[in-house]
């Protein structure tokens, strides 16, 4: 995958990266160009981790990617068990 990403495209990649649990991700309304994201456990009561990633990131596959990977690696390293996951081509 080598096109710029669009926002919707961005936001089912990073829904689907951290599987088992839940990926919460939304871009904000005023228009900061960010994606929040935030995995929660799977009863969505206990909030794993959180990220914003910039306009620039998200549209960049292989940056979306780099990324995902790191806070998938830093929420493996607190003890969570992930799914296998690779960037979609």
């Amino acid at each position: 995958m080598n096109a710029p990403l669009r926002v919707n495209e961005a936001l089912l990649i990073a829904g689907r990266a951290f599987q088992p649990f839940e990926c919460v991700a939304w871009a904000p309304l005023e228009g900061s160009g960010e994606l929040s994201l935030s995995v929660v456990d799977r009863t969505c009561t206990r909030v794993l981790g959180r990220s914003k990633i910039s306009r620039t990131t998200y549209c960049d596959p292989q940056q979306l990617a780099e990324i995902l990977q790191q806070a998938r690696q830093e929420l493996s390293q607190e003890g969570f068990r992930l799914s296998p996951w690779s960037m979609p081509e």
